[in-house]
C-alpha cells in the first residue's frame, strides 16, 4: 500500500492522522483562519489557528506549491476518533529522502497533553514509515529542553546522531531509528 492508502491511525488507539484538504492547508498558509474555518469548520481549533501553528502552515503550503508529491506525506490533524476532536498536528516533514530517511514531527494542543496522544501519533508515524519499502530511517529533531519529548522517542530506539540550528526552532538534537520493524 502507499502511504496515501494506508490509514493514519492503529486499531483501538482512538486517534487518527486526517490529511488536511489542500485548499484549507492554503488558507491557513495564508493567514486567512476564517476561510480556512469555512473550508474545514469541524477540524480546526483556536490551537490550530494560532501563533504555535501559523509558521508551520505556511512553510507546507509552500512545501507542496513547490512539491506536490509531499502533500501525501506532510502534517495531518490529529483527531480523537471517538469524539472526532481535532487534538494536535502530526506528520512527516516530506517524503523519503535518497537515502531513504524521512523527518516525524508532532504538536499537541496543551490542552490535550499527558492523555498519551503524542505517544499514539508517533506509533502511527512510525507505523507508516514500517509500511513504505522506499523509507529506511525515521528521524526526529528535538529541542534539548523539550524533556517530554526526548524522553517519549528514547522509548522507542531513536539514538541521538547530532545536532543542528533550526531557523525557526534554534538548537534542536537530531535522533533516528531504524523504519524496519524489529524481528
Amino acid at each position: 500500500m502507499t502511504v496515501t492508502e494506508l490509514p493514519w491511525a492503529l486499531d483501538g488507539r482512538g486517534l487518527q492522522l486526517i490529511r488536511a484538504p489542500s485548499l484549507a492547508l492554503h488558507a491557513l498558509g495564508e493567514d486567512n483562519a476564517t476561510l480556512a474555518m469555512e473550508l474545514e469548520p469541524n477540524l480546526l481549533t483556536p490551537y490550530l489557528l494560532g501563533e504555535e501553528c501559523q509558521g508551520l502552515w505556511r512553510y507546507r503550503s509552500t512545501q507542496i506549491t513547490g512539491n506536490p508529491l509531499d502533500s501525501a506525506w506532510i502534517t495531518r490533524i490529529a483527531v480523537d476518533a471517538r469524539t472526532s476532536k481535532p487534538l494536535g498536528l502530526a506528520g512527516f516533514h516530506g517524503r523519503p529522502d535518497a537515502r531513504g530517511m524521512v523527518e516525524i514531527g508532532y504538536r499537541i494542543d496543551p490542552a490535550f497533553r499527558r492523555h498519551g496522544y503524542a505517544r499514539t501519533a508517533l506509533e502511527i508515524l512510525l507505523d507508516v514509515a514500517s509500511r513504505q519499502s522506499e523509507v529506511h530511517i525515521v528521524r526526529a529533531t528535538i529541542s534539548p529542553d523539550n524533556i517530554a519529548s526526548r524522553n517519549l522517542i528514547s522509548q522507542y530506539g531513536f539514538s541521538e546522531v547530532g545536532e543542528q540550528w533550526d531557523e525557526e526552532d534554534g538548537l534542536e538534537t537530531i535522533f533516528e531509528v531504524s523504519a524496519s520493524p524489529e524481528p
